[in-house]
């Protein structure tokens, strides 16, 4: 079974880099438009026998349904690193043989992204990762099994993923996808964002709520 694991954390907690710039309805606003947009992806993937969301709130949970994608209620969230692990974990119990963890925060993501990560012919032990936009994170992680090696998610992940891959002697492949590439994580992010197409649903956000105009601008700003 093909499982694509969506970690979302406390929507109070959501995008706090993003602090500075937005506030905190600004920023959950923002997650929720992100999550539609991943949430079409999926939709229009073909290879994930099934999609989970793990996360805290109960309005993740409602979605989630709505969704029809299974839900892993979290009773903490210390590290993403270590709510994926423990969803993963849980997951090769029910029968998962490879999970994909895809960040909520790539709203440029297509529904051929996954099926290219999902639908890769492996051999177990394997992973694939695709590098965020600097080359350093860890965008997207496959690993089957699921629970091949830890999760290193943070600073340097990239590096750190690999080197335990390498420590568990799981063959690791890096791919790199400027849509899967690029997360929103500061104001300029959302700047490249805005001069990407896709992502209709952050985009209409953006627009309507009048963050587009305002975040062009203060990352002008920033540079002058």
């Amino acid at each position: 079974m093909k499982v694509v694991l969506i970690p979302v954390k406390e929507l109070v907690q959501a995008k706090r880099r993003m602090a500075p710039w937005l506030s905190r309805r600004e920023r959950i606003g923002l997650v929720w438009a992100m999550l539609e947009d991943v949430g079409r992806a999926l939709a229009g993937a073909g290879t994930p026998d099934k999609v989970v969301v793990a996360g805290r709130d109960p309005e993740l949970a409602a979605y989630a349904a709505r969704r029809q994608w299974g839900f892993i209620r979290e009773r903490r969230q210390s590290s993403e690193s270590r709510s994926v692990d423990e969803c993963a974990a849980a997951l090769r119990q029910q029968g998962a043989t490879c999970v994909l963890r895809v960040p909520l925060d790539v709203p440029l993501i297509q529904g051929r992204d996954v099926d290219a990560l999902l639908g890769r012919p492996l051999a177990s032990p394997a992973a694939l990762l695709v590098p965020s936009r600097d080359g350093r994170g860890t965008n997207a992680l496959l690993r089957m099994p699921p629970d091949a090696f830890p999760s290193r998610f943070g600073r340097d992940s990239l590096r750190r993923h690999l080197a335990e891959a390498r420590r568990a002697r799981v063959p690791a492949t890096v791919l790199s996808n400027p849509r899967l590439g690029l997360d929103l994580d500061g104001p300029e992010d959302l700047v490249r964002f805005w001069q990407r197409e896709g992502g209709a649903a952050t985009r209409s956000y953006l627009a309507e709520s009048g963050l587009a105009t305002r975040l062009a601008e203060k990352v002008r700003n920033l540079h002058e």
